[in-house]
């Protein structure tokens, strides 16, 4: 059995993730790492917050925090968020660490090594108004390629190209939006990309199940040509650009760029964790054999390229066998009602007010089932109250609620004896295997919107059943029948229990708790006696409660709050 390793997109620093990013990288990645460790598959899921870059200097500036104060502050409130959300990081680091420290420096000098690292005189954008170096995010222009306008001075949003700030058209600093800007000699490392392209061409043409969005995305960098990224900066924030601990002359005020320390962290939070734990990090990351291991990133389609290209460029560049990816998951954006998530606007909800709001699970059912992966989605009001309506209250919490008072009502409130399963039941369980072994091929297979539809139609089935065994007419003239149809439903609690566990993993504790399961987190599994694993696993004569209601429906008068508040369709 292979070991599952999973990294997500890390957050950065500067500030609480709104819902998009939430979408797009940490909930999709929780999912399939509770679902890899519900079928007993030696699982280790990582993250961490990306703390290195000018955004950090500027928030901490903005704060009046030194920028290691700020980021050790904001680590922990996204930390804390992240519990919340019930995101079940096994660690969730952070790149300042001194082991993504230690391992950047070691990456640069086995490239160098290799002589895929070489200095070069740079003509990088100085702003005169700033007194400093524009480092490539905090310069925009038109972008050369497609005359966008908004062009970042690393990639341009509208056409994806990768490009240098001095590649820009008309370039101003976003700090100031100082057009008073000149070009200086600055001298720089450059990992020379170029003289990768073949290999990498190779590697990614012999990746295996990627999405059509994250392989199209690579191809189309390596069609376009690569070029060689400079991986080091003017500031002073960051991995210090070191040999051997020793600061390279010349290079004592520069840092590692933070797109090139960023991906490093995966393999240095896994050090963290081993530090931390007495975990072995090298069975992940330098395993006997790669297929020891299957590693799955997922992330935002505006992160693929540094993925496919910058990342791998430097695993395989060092020529050590460290472990690559095997699947890329490529999500798209998350908008908010057509438009971008905006904290200065009053646009979109972010992770602490979603909490303030209302459960996590709510979130995350939403989240998981409308996630944007065929195309960008849009975030709405109307959608979302529909999703916790009709699918959580009215599906969901409507069976579990309405089985479980009869059953207090009429038996005790314990799972009843009396009668033998019928054909109706064999029916229900035929269908009920088939539709959890689809649910499980498509999170197998990353496809998390198909998964949640997979889901709600599982729970449909249990509502479909009730309507037609009734057993609340039965009881009138067949007692025995009507406890067998309860202590069927009844174990259809503990079984959605479980595989919605890695969905809405509080709400499955609820339920597991309420017919007597000791553990709502191990994946059913058929096996040869399938009708009794699905349908008559509990013991007969367990206490069974009735839980407080799962999921209250949310009124047209919260979301006119909402809308309010957050803004809405008015706003879009």
């Amino acid at each position: 059995m292979s070991r599952i390793l999973i990294t997500s997109a890390l957050p950065y620093i500067n500030g609480i993730k709104h819902l998009g990013n939430l979408a797009g990288s940490m909930l999709p990645s929780d999912v399939f790492a509770r679902f890899q460790r519900a079928q007993g598959h030696e699982t280790l899921f990582i993250c961490a917050t990306d703390e290195h870059g000018t955004p950090a200097e500027l928030a901490a500036a903005a704060a009046g925090q030194d920028v290691a104060t700020y980021c050790t502050e904001q680590h922990q409130i996204q930390a804390d968020i992240a519990k919340r959300f019930d995101l079940s990081f096994d660690w969730f680091g952070r790149s300042s660490s001194p082991q993504n420290r230690a391992l950047t420096q070691h990456f640069a000098e086995m490239l160098e090594k290799n002589e895929l690292i070489e200095e070069r005189v740079d003509q990088m954008i100085y702003s005169i108004t700033d007194k400093r170096f524009l480092p490539d995010r905090y310069v925009e222009g038109t972008c050369p390629k497609c005359a966008f306008e908004k062009a970042r001075g690393d990639q341009c949003d509208n056409c994806g190209a990768l490009l240098d700030p001095t590649d820009l058209i008309n370039p101003y600093s976003t700090i100031s939006g100082s057009r008073e800007i000149e070009v200086r000699d600055t001298r720089h490392l450059y990992l020379l990309q170029t003289k990768m392209a073949d290999k990498l061409r190779v590697w990614i043409e012999q990746r295996q199940g990627w999405p059509q969005l994250a392989r199209s995305i690579a191809l189309k960098h390596l069609d376009e040509g690569l070029i060689d990224r400079g991986i080091t900066r003017d500031l002073a924030w960051g991995v210090p650009v070191a040999r051997d601990g020793v600061a390279r002359p010349g290079f004592e005020d520069k840092v590692f760029y933070v797109w090139f320390d960023a991906p490093i962290e995966y393999i240095a939070a896994t050090q963290e964790w081993a530090d931390a734990t007495g975990g072995d990090w090298r069975r992940w990351w330098l395993p006997a054999k790669p297929e020891d291991v299957k590693y799955v990133q997922i992330m935002g389609k505006d992160n693929v390229a540094f993925h496919t290209v910058s990342f791998p460029a430097t695993l395989l560049g060092s020529s050590e066998p460290w472990k690559q990816v095997d699947t890329l998951k490529a999500f798209n954006w998350l908008n908010w009602y057509g438009g971008k998530f905006s904290t200065s606007g009053r646009r979109g909800v972010f992770m602490d007010a979603a909490l303030e709001l209302l459960p996590s699970d709510l979130w995350r059912w939403y989240l998981i089932a409308n996630a944007p992966e065929g195309s960008d989605t849009a975030f709405t009001w109307e959608q979302f109250q529909s999703a916790v309506n009709r699918d959580l209250a009215d599906v969901l919490g409507n069976f579990v609620n309405r089985i479980l008072k009869f059953n207090e009502a009429k038996f005790g409130g314990v799972v009843p004896e009396g009668g033998e399963l019928g054909e109706l039941e064999f029916e229900l369980a035929r269908n009920l295997s088939a539709q959890i072994d689809d649910i499980a091929t498509n999170l197998d297979q990353l496809e998390f919107r198909k998964a949640a539809q997979g889901l709600r139609a599982l729970w449909v089935l249990g509502n479909e059943y009730l309507q037609v065994a009734a057993p609340w007419t039965v009881i009138k003239t067949d007692p025995d029948k009507a406890a067998m149809i309860v202590r069927t439903a009844i174990n259809l609690v503990g079984l959605y229990a479980k595989v919605s566990s890695p969905f809405i993993p509080a709400t499955a504790t609820l339920m597991a708790k309420a017919v007597g399961l000791e553990d709502e987190k191990t994946w059913p599994s058929s096996g040869q006696n399938w009708m009794s694993l699905l349908l008559d696993a509990l013991p007969r004569g367990q206490a069974v409660t009735v839980p407080d209601v799962l999921f209250k429906k949310i009124e047209d008068e919260q979301v006119a709050e909402w809308t309010a508040r957050f803004g809405g369709s008015d706003a879009a």
